[in-house]
């Protein structure tokens, strides 16, 4: 384990958050490499806390499958596997396609200005070479596409899907040489929204989310 691991602390949020943002920051930077048990009592002596907090925080980590707990193991650092990225992003292909067309129907005038300052914001975050910034920027440039579909459930399905899918979000966006097609593509689907074009939306969406795959998959054959 990693002797550079320390708690992230944050006032306005309850320890096992804390102690949540710290351990996934440490997977994603791979300080804590795929496979690394996750020791409880180490882990509680090294950052600080008791082991609840840890225990907690490890729960969420499973969730958005940064870990698994292995029989008569106990928790661990989860692999990127080829089943488990294609699994995720399948689904996350339907539902974005769904959502973009319904988001040609309904979106506001509002929500397309709102739409470009995300896109503009995801630009300069680019800038900040900051990967958690550069993910958090362009989860909320998806996120008006959302809201503008008008369907709370879908939204709920593709929140709750965003979290298993945020390993791999990450891992595009730490090659710098995918920023330029990131920012093609963001403009492609905006420029679909704009013109309402339902077909050149599904299309946009369905090279976006493809493109991330091949790119992670290639990852996780480097990996083994």
């Amino acid at each position: 384990m990693t002797d550079d691991l320390k708690l992230n602390m944050n006032a306005y949020l309850p320890l096992r958050d804390v102690v949540f943002n710290t351990l996934r920051e440490a997977i994603l930077r791979g300080d804590l490499q795929p496979g690394e048990r996750l020791m409880e009592l180490q882990l509680a002596d090294k950052l600080g806390v008791s082991r609840t907090p840890i225990r907690e925080a490890i729960r969420m980590l499973e969730q958005e499958g940064l870990a698994v707990t292995v029989p008569r193991k106990g928790a661990e650092v989860a692999k990127m596997t080829l089943k488990g990225m294609e699994d995720v992003l399948e689904i996350r292909g339907a539902l974005d396609e769904l959502a973009v067309q319904l988001a040609c129907e309904r979106i506001t005038r509002e929500q397309l200005e709102e739409l470009k300052k995300r896109k503009q914001d995801f630009e300069i975050s680019l800038k900040s070479g900051d990967v958690k910034l550069i993910a958090e920027a362009d989860v909320h440039f998806h996120d008006v596409i959302y809201e503008a579909t008008e369907n709370p459930k879908l939204v709920n399905l593709l929140s709750n899907l965003r979290e298993q899918i945020y390993r791999y979000r990450v891992e595009y966006i730490k090659k710098v040489e995918n920023h330029p097609i990131l920012i093609k593509e963001h403009n492609a689907i905006y420029q679909a929204l704009v013109k309402r074009n339902k077909e050149d939306a599904k299309t946009s969406i369905h090279e976006h989310v493809e493109n991330q795959a091949t790119a992670v998959k290639e990852v996780i054959v480097r990996q083994g």
